[in-house]
């Protein structure tokens, strides 16, 4: 897991080391004081050596001096550090999402994804910070702190060592009880989020419903989980205090009294009695910051645990090393294929499937839900692999390509269609960045939305809110269907892209497909039969098998499946088209 995460910390190596380096000198600086103070009490003070006072509160003065700017040097160093590992880990764990198949997005929540990101990115920073501060500070002062104490009293020195098994075992209990409850809890959160994400995505069902109460009920329990586990584990964590506090008094306790009888017996002298209660404060406030340290390391371990879940996540789909770099044509073959979304689940979504699509060809997908319909299309950008059997594409395996330049050839309007904040041209550009003004217009002519376009104020300029909630389900699947098209691919994809148009805007959007991409191979999957009635053929899908395949004179022969489905939209003999 170490290791995984400091590969994150890239170009901030220098300012993770200058850090521990400038924390070294500053405790040797505070180390050193004591004994300067000592020597300038009992050579100094006591004998009335007016010179040799002015000599030790000069050194005392640079000490002090010295140890403030390597402190300051040191915090500075550890906040550009930890902020960049920050950055860095935020960064690698983006760009590792973007290479990954939907199979590895599946098995990772959006909302859990975020709180990675955001919560569990934020406590590791924290805990990063003061490792390569205060985790280097405590230990170098602990140790310096008992030499220089041993070289002054070895007997008195003695009792710092009799606390630290105390601690230890303290500390050790703590953090075995606290961990397992933060485990808890950072899941919790990933619920938490999601809820909040759902309730403000789905905002208009929420009010439509009047389900609100319902929504505030769950955010509530959820946030009770979270605050009950916190509770928990803070209450594990409050024994912290009293434990360095117990040991903290016993020792001054014993030291001042230990040491007043040293020095009535001249076994010590004031000076080195100053020293020590200076030594003896810093060798246990070295061991309250390591139980800190131990603490915010307890809270962070389970946040850098879901980290490198996400860092050593290997992507299911894997390129080779000479991907083919051109896709010839928009030729399609499936070969004795099959698909399972769980890898050790008995149920196939997809069975031995088999088809040869023609380029240019005009191919409709007829299905009942969960007949796979969406599966089938997905396999042929590889947004999912094929368990078994072979998908080509221009005669090549679609695992030979290259992958931007595969998907780059096929153009995909998803049922779930979604839009970005930002111009409605910006929108439209995600297909070719490089798109002329007048490219945008053709597009939104073949795909009907040039009309609602230009009644826009703004027109193509018109500022398109997160998720396109200010335009309409139906103008939405258009505007998506022109972006498709700017790609202009050798494969067009439409799974249930026109359910929110029209039968009219329907059949238009189609006769334009005919005429103007007559070369492009189109798969458009649909719940109306007008949408493929005019197909080259048309595929019905039952369960994840091809059921039949054929014109829709021919499926109303041979199709009992596409007959009844025809004959429940064209009720009474009337149909929609």
């Amino acid at each position: 897991m170490i290791k995984t995460l400091l590969k994150s910390v890239g170009k901030y190596k220098k300012d993770s080391l200058k850090s521990p380096l400038f924390v070294s000198l500053e405790v040797i600086m505070e180390v050193i004081i004591p004994l300067l103070m000592a020597r300038l009490i009992d050579n100094g003070i006591e004998k009335g050596n007016l010179p040799y006072i002015v000599k030790m509160g000069i050194a005392l003065l640079i000490s002090a001096l010295f140890s403030m700017l390597f402190g300051a040097i040191a915090g500075k160093s550890a906040s550009v550090a930890s902020c960049g590992f920050a950055a860095n880990l935020r960064r690698d764990m983006y760009y590792r999402v973007q290479d990954f198949s939907f199979s590895n997005i599946d098995k990772f929540s959006t909302a859990s994804l975020v709180t990675r990101l955001t919560t569990d990115v934020s406590n590791v920073q924290m805990a990063f910070q003061m490792i390569i501060r205060i985790a280097i500070r405590s230990p170098f002062m602990l140790i310096f702190s008992l030499i220089c104490s041993f070289t002054v009293n070895v007997k008195l020195s003695l009792v710092f060592l009799a606390a630290v098994p105390i601690l230890g075992f303290g500390l050790y209990f703590i953090f075995s009880k606290a961990h397992p409850i933060f485990e808890k809890v950072f899941k919790i959160y990933d619920k938490l989020n999601r809820t909040v994400q759902e309730n403000i995505r789905g905002v208009r069902v929420v009010k439509s419903f009047v389900r609100e109460e319902h929504e505030d009920e769950k955010f509530k329990n959820t946030s009770k989980e979270i605050y009950d586990n916190f509770t928990r584990a803070e209450k594990l964590l409050a024994f912290n205090m009293p434990l360095m506090t117990f040991c903290i008094d016993a020792c001054m306790i014993l030291i001042a009294w230990l040491g007043a009888k040293a020095v009535v017996g001249n076994e010590l002298t004031t000076g080195e009695l100053m020293s020590l209660i200076t030594y003896a404060m810093q060798i246990l406030s070295s061991l309250m910051m390591l139980s800190m340290i131990f603490v915010m390391i307890a809270i962070s371990r389970a946040s850098a645990e879901r980290i490198c879940e996400v860092l050593v996540e290997e992507s299911d789909i894997k390129e080779k090393e000479n991907p083919v770099k051109e896709v010839k044509d928009g030729s399609i073959s499936f070969k004795n294929v099959c698909f399972s979304y769980s890898k050790h689940g008995e149920k196939r979504c997809l069975d031995n499937i088999n088809i040869d699509i023609k380029s240019g060809e005009t191919i409709g997908i007829i299905g009942g839900t969960g007949s796979s319909k969406s599966t089938f299309v997905s396999l042929i950008s590889r947004l999912y692999d094929a368990d078994c059997g072979e998908v080509t594409v221009g005669g090549i395996n679609v695992r030979d390509y290259d992958l931007k330049v595969l998907r780059n050839a096929v153009s995909v309007v998803l049922q779930k269609n979604v839009l970005f904040s930002g111009t409605l041209a910006e929108n439209l550009r995600w297909g070719d960045e490089n798109a002329t003004d007048e490219d945008l217009k053709r597009v939104c002519e073949y795909a009907q939305a040039n009309g609602f376009i230009s009644e826009m104020p703004e027109g193509y300029n018109t500022y398109i809110e997160q998720g396109g909630t200010n335009v309409s389900g139906g103008q939405k699947q258009r505007i998506c269907i022109a972006r498709a098209l700017l790609k202009k691919p050798k494969i067009l994809i439409l799974d249930d892209s026109t359910s929110a148009v029209d039968t009219a805007t329907d059949k238009k959007i189609r006769e334009a497909f005919a005429a103007e991409i007559p070369d492009t191979t189109k798969l458009i999957i649909a719940q109306r039969i007008d949408s493929v009635i005019n197909s080259d053929r048309i595929i019905v899908l039952d369960d994840g098998r091809i059921s039949a395949v054929g014109t829709h004179k021919e499926l109303l022969e041979i199709s009992d499946i596409y007959r009844e489905v025809y004959n429940s939209q064209t009720k009474g003999g009337r149909s929609d088209e």
